[in-house]
């Protein structure tokens, strides 16, 4: 694993090379979202054939009930007790995260409030690229219904027997074949076959990424997710640990970005070192031997300072801080999920902690945490005014609104005196 000096041409290069590649996927995946956009179905099965190798019919899209039943009997029972402790966290940690509805006087005659309503259809992806990550389904899945969504639509072109048995479990019955740019692009504009959703969810690669962004225009969506971010700051700690915590998530694309951060040249060292050892047993099939090779490196600060400012400048996905320093962690604001001490191993956050693994990248993390219950309902304000509460706002409204020239505003209030 390669060790470079942070200067500022190093960090410059960083940021650069993230920003480059959104744009190049940006064009990919806009001539496949016109394309569905377009034709609809046609054009969803021609790219699966084309990018996933599935031929599609308006039958074979959907999997049906008895194949996700059957799907669960073929799943070992410790499997399925690993699901379903993973889920009982996840929804303990989404039920914490309910926005409530309320209201306040915030004067005589003047009620305000918050009302919560869930969002109607949601479109759930899941990556299927090496194997289809039943535990995204688990991530997206559960807050929608802790949030009350009546529909949910999954799409993952090629979902695994443990994938349809974690469906199973959680109740999730429509599930479509499909993935990529062209799933996105259906679930946001609808075909013959697909429902147009409110909100998709989930992570993906680079192109589902950048599909989302585009669609955004039409349909909502939670966040830029993928490909995936660690940065593991350290003055010390383990560089075993350090180093399975970097290839874990090295493994996950091989446009994956896996940083070690530190101030110490000697922890650098160990950490490469120890890099190159574990990643001799991985097979060579991994992806992590293609990440560390393009994206990762162990970045060597020119002091904990520097690291700091470097840190939130890249506004990571997932934060590691092995040693657990109270004024450290609150210098660091900007990363989607932070795993504290050397015990809080990133894959336990991506399974079975209970938080949500679905998280910001591209520096969004600067803006937003994970996906949580509050992406899957509508927080509507709203009032009711008597007419004594009418009347003691009636100068304030026509004062600034007689300001800003807007007289119609002003003889809506004045008109019910």
């Amino acid at each position: 694993m390669r060790i470079l000096k942070l200067t500022d041409a190093v960090a410059a290069k960083f940021l650069a090379r993230r920003s480059s590649h959104d744009a190049a996927s940006e064009r990919v995946a806009a001539r496949i979202l016109a394309d569905v956009r377009k034709n609809g179905d046609a054009a969803l099965f021609r790219w699966a054939l084309r990018l996933d190798g599935l031929r599609l019919t308006q039958k074979s899209l959907w999997i049906g009930r008895a194949e996700i039943r059957a799907a669960r009997r073929d799943v070992s029972r410790d499997l399925l007790r690993a699901i379903e402790h993973a889920a009982r966290n996840i929804r303990r940690v989404a039920e914490g995260q309910r926005p409530r509805s309320w209201t306040i006087t915030v004067e005589p005659g003047v009620r305000v409030g918050q009302r919560v309503t869930p969002l109607g259809t949601i479109g759930c992806y899941i990556p299927g690229g090496r194997f289809s990550l039943f535990s995204t389904l688990l991530m997206t899945a559960i807050p929608a219904q802790v949030a009350g969504v009546k529909r949910i639509v999954v799409a993952c072109p090629k979902p695994s027997p443990a994938l349809l048995a974690a469906a199973d479990i959680l109740g999730v019955t429509e599930i479509a074949r499909m993935g990529g740019a062209q799933a996105i692009g259906a679930l946001a504009y609808g075909t013959r076959s697909i429902p147009a959703v409110d909100k998709i969810c989930g992570p993906g690669n680079r192109y589902v990424t950048a599909a989302k962004r585009i669609v955004s225009n039409d349909c909502a969506i939670d966040m830029p997710a993928g490909p995936t971010e660690v940065l593991i700051l350290a003055t010390g700690g383990s560089p075993r640990y350090i180093a399975a915590d970097i290839l874990a998530q090295a493994e996950h694309d091989p446009e994956a970005v896996a940083l070690l951060l530190t101030p110490s040249a000697r922890l650098a060292k160990a950490v490469a070192e120890e890099v190159e050892k574990q990643l001799r047993d991985l097979p060579k099939t991994n992806p992590a031997w293609k990440s560390l090779r393009q994206a990762s490196a162990i970045l060597v600060a020119p002091s904990l300072d520097a690291a700091i400012r470097f840190a939130n400048r890249v506004a990571p996905e997932h934060l590691s801080i092995p040693e657990v320093n109270k004024t450290l962690v609150e210098k660091l604001s900007e990363a989607g999920s932070v795993f504290l001490g050397p015990w809080s191993a990133q894959p336990a956050g991506d399974y079975a902690s209970g938080t949500n693994h679905v998280l910001p990248t591209s520096g969004w993390a600067r803006a937003r945490g994970g996906l949580s219950v509050a992406d899957f309902v509508k927080c509507s304000s709203t009032q009711e005014i008597s007419r004594a509460g009418l009347k003691s706002l009636a100068p304030v409204v026509t004062a600034m609104a007689r300001a800003e020239g807007l007289e119609a505003h002003a003889r809506a209030v004045e008109v019910r005196r």
